[in-house]
């Protein structure tokens, strides 16, 4: 894939070398936040440092800040309510589908939601919306590329890698003063 920006601003890489991994911890609003560079671009965000499903730091990691700087700072001016349109590169494994589906979260506006049905119809395949929401739950950057602005049909709020505690926080978040609720009262 050539690199693209998607109209929030995230630019997309391939993810095909391997690189040693750098990591920080970011201290946010809706708690610890794993961060994770191939040394240029952000590979991953993940939330579970401890507990069950803790992410395992590789033995070749560095816990080294310096290439991240720009994306701690970007989730620090998110979380303060003073940016709603990422700029970063990133770098994206996956299959081809899953990285569909990844590129189109870059594109839900700030404050917004969309529904895994109205997903997969963008993608040509409107009886994938299952698929989309499994792909949605693998998204390996978080938040950058917004996958809790992805709700049920009903408006429910659904699934979420953080917990839909944090996933309430960040649609809270995002809400504009006079907008109707992002998701139905009942979720």
């Amino acid at each position: 894939m050539n690199p693209a920006t998607t109209a929030v601003g995230v630019h997309f890489l391939d993810l095909d070398h391997v690189a040693r991994r750098r990591y920080t911890v970011a201290q946010t609003a809706i708690g610890e936040l794993l961060l994770v560079s191939d040394g240029q671009s952000l590979v991953t965000i993940d939330f579970e440092l401890h507990g069950r499903h803790a992410v395992q730091i590789g033995a070749d990691w560095l816990a080294d800040p310096a290439p991240l700087a720009g994306a701690v700072e970007q989730l620090r001016a998110y979380f303060a309510g003073e940016l709603a349109v990422f700029d970063l590169p990133v770098a994206l494994g996956g299959a081809g589908f899953q990285r569909q589906v990844w590129e189109l979260l870059a594109d839900i506006p700030y404050g917004h939601t969309t529904t895994y049905g109205e997903l997969a119809a963008r993608l040509g395949r409107p009886s994938a919306s299952r698929a989309v929401g499994m792909a949605n739950g693998r998204n390996p950057i978080p938040i950058v590329l917004p996958c809790h602005r992805v709700i049920g049909a009903s408006g429910a709020l659904t699934g979420y890698g953080g917990g839909l505690d944090r996933k309430r926080l960040l649609l809270d978040l995002e809400q504009r003063a006079g907008r109707p609720p992002l998701w139905s009262a009942g979720a």
